[in-house]
């Protein structure tokens, strides 16, 4: 069993001892051991030259990254929070993510971008920023987004593996949750949902944190006789909607569960896709459940009822298999 924090560092430090080519940069990853521990130890196995502590200054150590997968480096960049890519969002969305294209495939960009995203905890709005729904827009890039420490493990080693630029969603109230890892070295293919429980009436699709309010839900409805298939989709970019539409062929309804503000998001996109390729076997109209549409409450009782929770989850599958 291992903590979310500790399989993170597992999977670098496995890919730094493979590829030398390999490095950790960002604020207080080296002296600090990281600001969420995630680092821990790796200063002293791999030293100064390959663990990095940088300066306050995401759109500079972001743009220095990203020149340097450019001539054949393969930088890991951890952001505090993502809520701090905002300020290197040029670099990161205009070069990392268009740079094969713009070079004429001259230049790729294989790095990974990875930190908390999400409401961590009483952080505030400007500290809580969830940014799926902003940046999985853009062409170029990939995004994936784990909900256990197995899956945190094995995409990460994929992403660092990866060409291409790969954002790498983290949560930070689940550092702390431990899962089992294998010893073996595994990956975890992008592009391939995951069915974390079986079900027969309502078709939840999910990935992140939500997955557990999703499986709590769940856990909840089976007492009132709905039975949920939950999957996790892993990664959004890309979208495993084949696996989707199996499922939601077979039970008629779907609830989309999105920690994003629902407007533009993800989510939507998933319901889209849904209603379109599974338009004559839906029994209702796919159900969303996203954050409230405000900005992130201070509060940890209104973070709590803002977040898609478990009690929300409930009330969306109620109203898809109502009369379904």
């Amino acid at each position: 069993m291992l903590e979310f924090r500790d399989a993170l560092r597992e999977a670098m430090s496995e890919e730094m001892r493979r590829d030398q080519r390999v490095y950790l940069l960002g604020e207080e990853v080296a002296q600090y051991n990281g600001a969420y521990k995630v680092s821990r130890g790796m200063l002293d196995e791999f030293g100064a030259r390959r663990i990095i502590d940088t300066p306050i200054s995401e759109s500079g150590f972001a743009g220095m990254a990203i020149g340097s997968a450019m001539l054949g480096l393969r930088p890991i960049v951890e952001f505090m929070s993502w809520s701090f890519s905002l300020v290197a969002a040029d670099p990161i969305l205009n070069n990392a993510a268009k740079m094969l294209y713009m070079s004429g495939g001259q230049f790729g960009c294989p790095i990974v971008f990875r930190g908390n995203d999400g409401a961590g905890g009483q952080l505030g709005s400007t500290h809580s920023w969830c940014v799926e729904g902003l940046f999985s827009n853009v062409p170029g890039l990939k995004m994936a987004i784990p909900s256990d420490p197995h899956d945190a493990k094995g995409l990460l080693k994929t992403a660092i593996r990866d060409d291409d630029p790969v954002f790498f969603l983290e949560s930070e109230r689940m550092l702390g949750m431990k899962g089992p890892v294998p010893e073996a070295e595994y990956l975890i293919p992008f592009g391939q949902a995951v069915l974390r429980r079986r079900g027969t009436d309502c078709t939840i699709a999910t990935w992140g944190r939500p997955v557990h309010f999703a499986m709590e839900a769940a856990e909840g409805l089976a007492r009132e006789g709905i039975s949920c298939e939950v999957i996790d989709l892993r990664t959004i970019r890309p979208m495993d909607i084949e696996t989707v539409v199996r499922s939601v062929k077979a039970t008629g309804t779907c609830v989309v569960v999105d920690q994003s503000w629902s407007f533009g998001s993800p989510g939507s996109e998933l319901a889209a896709q849904i209603h379109a390729r599974c338009f004559d076997d839906l029994d209702n109209h796919v159900v969303r459940v996203h954050t409230a549409d405000v900005p992130t409450p201070y509060a940890a009782s209104l973070e709590a009822e803002y977040l898609p929770n478990a009690r929300r989850i409930c009330e969306a599958v109620r109203a898809a298999t109502y009369n379904a």
